[in-house]
């Protein structure tokens, strides 16, 4: 799997048109999962990147969690983090997972991130059209990849 986890001040995600299913400050994660992907990683990387870090301390050391804070989640399913550009200029997403290994990593993952004391996790819908909303002081971007652990 790989997630993509960029620390907002604010963001939403409106799901076919809806309204906005927003968060204040926190993380947004893009969840990517592969086709050799199991679900038994699903709980360790939830946990990672609910207690990454990424946030400033009182002495402006990136030394706090989006836990710690009180912080809040938005995950939205991604499967274009596969996408494969090495024969040419149109991507293949041939090792990205199809349903439903792809939809019950997904609905794992959110239920793992529930478990992690965040403020909230709020998300998106495998497969819908989804606008995603960011706002932030300077990005901090971090990529998991499972793959590398």
């Amino acid at each position: 799997m790989r997630a993509v986890i960029q620390c907002v001040r604010k963001a939403d995600v409106s799901v076919n048109g809806g309204e906005p299913r927003d968060i204040g400050p926190g993380i947004v994660i893009l969840l990517g999962v592969k086709d050799t992907d199991t679900l038994d990683i699903v709980p360790k990387l939830a946990e990672k990147c609910a207690n990454l870090r990424v946030f400033p301390d009182e002495e402006g050391k990136l030394n706090k969690s989006a836990v710690d804070l009180g912080y809040s989640a938005l995950v939205v399913s991604n499967f274009t983090l596969y996408g494969d550009t090495k024969k040419g200029k149109r991507p293949s997403y041939i090792t990205a997972a199809k349903p439903p290994l792809s939809i019950d990593a997904y609905e794992l993952f959110l239920a793992e991130m529930e478990k992690q004391g965040l403020k909230e996790v709020k998300h998106g819908e495998f497969g819908a059209d989804m606008l995603v909303n960011i706002a932030n002081d300077g990005p901090v971007t971090i990529v998991i990849d499972t793959d590398q652990w």
